[in-house]
């Protein structure tokens, strides 16, 4: 293996010089006194790079290697994206690694009656247990075409906003039709994706090769991917074994031929050295205006930390309470993901009140400013756009109330189905008065598949919505007064569940049959919201169509001036990303780079089996052979992000070393700038992964395929080879 390793001192003068100046902590109390001293770093934006503008000369010129084109086509054809996820090929044979937080939900699906796969792990002892995964699929990125000028001649030859808008998507539609032409076949299709960077600065188009046949191959147990639950989620130190493997079939039936894959590395990585996170993350903010992460900061993102926070615990309670019964798998995931989303969520908040965040923000957009301001021809054309941004955001400020409201309102995550089909019931009433047929067809369709939910769960999260109509909009209001009609909220939602065929998917098929559905109570109410929900919506959309085209138009000014320097917002496109081996000082002490298996039986014995540190019955005791010294968990200053999740870390010699699977606290303020300081991104070592393959699963065929190479059917095989 090739390891680049860049001695201690060395490391902290990369350091240095890829964050700029170190925002040093204070007090609080003394943060607004002390803003002015805040100055952007260079890479406050991130170094979250593209493929088409890869940065070869700094890869070269920063950490000592040739990093060509062949290099980044090598490691763009190995890596994968899958659904909210990124992942890897790691053998010629279609084998592909991801985090196991990724791989949950297909865990559960391919779990037949008797098994409890999620709790028990799964491996394939042989090829053809590998089980498939329907509706799922892995897309390989085979192209990419720069198409902004194609893109910018249609928008500027468009005149108000609305024609803009029309303009791209029809300028979209033909590059994607071209594309789909250029790279597609009848018997393989590709997918094509015209991503907007910088805001709308630079359009690329995307090709992307779509895999559907993908199998389950290996899991680990779900309490030692999620070693320490909610509790260390978002921290560090950490002691997580957080992988799975599928693996791609192609059209005939048999794994996947795929040449382009990495190395599986035997030694790691150390201190010091550089690794190259490869992934998909998800939307950034790091390119707002000041007026716009305010906005974010006083309305937004409270009022979605508030509901995140609510419906988390109607989860959790609804779990306690049914954790015995095998249909709440899907709760329990649910809770999963959702506490995920929460504990990012008030690390964006918290990074949102740090002055020294938007001090840093606010420098980087003084510059930006005086950028333009110092070229005529950009003054002019785009010089107004921070103002009227600004005079954007005043505006969404009023409403506050609605946003409180109506947060999420048609999300499943948010709004109980009795809600959702209720809208889209009311939805299907006017098309059907309108004789609108093939639309009425598909509002039905939508309907219809609206799948049902615990009712004590349904009873809750409706109560949650209605608490929120009293308290955003307040009692007297026609919405609030129409939900709740005298009753408390959680009345009033077990009140309409009662009373309502829409409370089940069976009732709302018989309603729709009998045509009874205009008398119902909950389209009643329905009634009653959309026409304050609609406005809302429009007024709210309206804003947010023109605050996009302004972003869009600061963008390009953005790329006049810095050029492909700096890189663009994340988009959940394929990125690329820079950092180094090191621990960080956290809590009066410090964090070491990485951390062992010994760890995790430390924190088993500290806490017992009946915490969050708990250990599957095949972990205990220790198995044998089993080297405790193994590095497990290990951190960079790579930058990543949601989305990031199961990205593979990787050496200059394309050796997987890790599996990026979370961020530290510190880390949680990347939604708006990248300090490397003391943010890192957290990994599961290769060598873990192997360690438990080998002496803790058994898994003997895999091994030998990450190792050699070379694909056997069953576990006899990779016996006899292995010796």
């Amino acid at each position: 293996m090739m390891s680049l390793r860049i001695p201690r001192a060395h490391a902290l003068a990369t350091l240095a010089l890829i964050a700029g100046p170190v925002a040093v902590p204070v007090p609080v109390a003394a943060q607004a006194a002390a803003t002015d001293t805040f100055r952007a770093g260079r890479f406050d934006s991130g170094k979250m790079w593209t493929f088409e503008y890869a940065p070869a000369r700094y890869f070269s010129e920063t950490y000592g290697f040739r990093a060509d084109s062949a290099w980044f086509e090598r490691a763009r054809l190995s890596s994968l994206r899958i659904p909210g996820c990124s992942a890897s090929f790691v053998s010629p044979n279609g084998l592909v690694v991801t985090n196991h937080h990724c791989a949950r939900g297909a865990v559960t699906q391919v779990s037949r009656p008797d098994e409890a796969l999620l709790d028990n792990g799964f491996y394939a002892t042989a090829l053809v247990d590998e089980r498939r995964i329907d509706g799922y699929y892995a897309d390989q990125l085979i192209a990419i075409e720069d198409v902004s000028a194609e893109v910018f001649a249609a928008l500027d030859a468009a005149g108000d906003d609305a024609a803009r808008r029309e303009a791209r998507r029809a300028a979209s539609e033909r590059i994607e039709q071209r594309l789909r032409d250029r790279h597609g076949t009848p018997d393989r299709p590709v997918r094509i994706e015209v991503t907007a960077l910088y805001n709308g600065g630079r359009y690329s188009a995307y090709v992307f090769r779509r895999f559907t046949d993908v199998r389950l191959v290996a899991a680990a147990e779900l309490q030692l991917g999620f070693f320490g639950g909610d509790a260390d989620n978002f921290t560090y130190p950490r002691h997580a074994l957080d992988f799975a493997f599928l693996r791609i079939y192609g059209d005939d039936g048999k794994p996947l031929a795929s040449p382009h894959h990495f190395g599986w590395s035997r030694t790691g990585v150390q201190q010091g050295d550089v690794v190259f996170v490869i992934g998909n993350p998800g939307p950034t903010n790091r390119l707002n205006t000041i007026a716009q992460l305010e906005y974010l900061r006083d309305i937004q993102v409270p009022t979605l930390v508030a509901g995140f926070s609510s419906r988390l615990r109607a989860l959790n309670e609804y779990w306690e309470a049914h954790r015995s019964e095998p249909s709440s798998a899907g709760v329990r995931n649910a809770a999963f993901g959702l506490s995920n989303t929460l504990k990012a969520s008030l690390g964006r908040r918290d990074a949102l009140n740090q002055a020294a965040v938007m001090a840093r923000r606010k420098d980087a957009e003084r510059q930006f400013r005086d950028s333009i301001a110092a070229r005529p021809q950009l003054a002019s054309r785009y010089g107004h756009a921070f103002d009227r941004i600004a005079a954007i955001q005043t505006l969404k400020r009023k409403y506050a109330a609605d946003v409180g409201a109506f947060a999420n309102f048609e999300s499943a995550s948010f709004s109980p189905a009795i809600l959702r089909r209720a809208l889209n019931a009311s939805a299907w009433l006017r098309l059907t008065a309108r004789a609108a047929t093939d639309s009425a067809t598909a509002q039905r369709r939508r309907l219809s598949g609206i799948q049902d939910a615990p009712r004590e769960l349904e009873v809750r999260l409706l109560a949650e919505r209605f608490d929120e109509f009293r308290r955003y909009l307040g009692p007297s209001d026609p919405v609030t007064q129409a939900a709740l009609q005298g009753r408390s909220p959680r009345d009033a939602a077990e009140a309409l569940i009662a009373g309502s065929a829409l409370a089940t998917a069976a009732g709302t098929s018989r309603a729709l049959a009998e045509g009874s559905l205009e008398g119902d109570p909950a389209v009643r109410l329905s009634e009653a919201i959309l026409p304050r929900f609609v406005r809302f919506q429009t007024e709210m959309g309206a804003l947010n169509a023109e605050e996009s085209e302004l972003a869009a138009n600061l963008g390009r000014a953005r790329f006049e001036v810095y050029g492909t320097a700096v890189p663009p917002d994340a988009t959940s496109s394929p990125r690329i990303t820079d950092g180094v081996v090191m621990g960080y000082d956290y809590n009066g002490t410090k964090a070491a780079p990485f951390t062992t298996f010994f760890g995790m039986y430390d924190l088993q014995s500290a806490f017992g089996q009946e915490s969050e540190w708990n250990l599957p019955a095949r972990w205990l005791p220790p198995p044998a052979g089993l080297d405790l010294a193994t590095p497990l968990n290990f951190v960079s200053t790579a930058d990543t992000y949601g989305g990031n999740s199961g990205s593979p870390a990787v050496t200059p010699a394309l050796e997987l070393v890790g599996l990026n699977f979370d961020r530290n606290v510190e880390g949680l303020s990347r939604d708006y700038v990248y300090l490397p300081e003391r943010g890192r991104n957290i990994m599961v070592d290769v060598r873990a992964i192997l360690e438990a393959l080998d002496d803790v699963y058994d898994a003997d065929r895999i091994v030998l395929e990450l190792l050699t190479g070379r694909m056997v059917a069953t576990e006899r095989e990779a016996d006899s080879i292995r010796g």
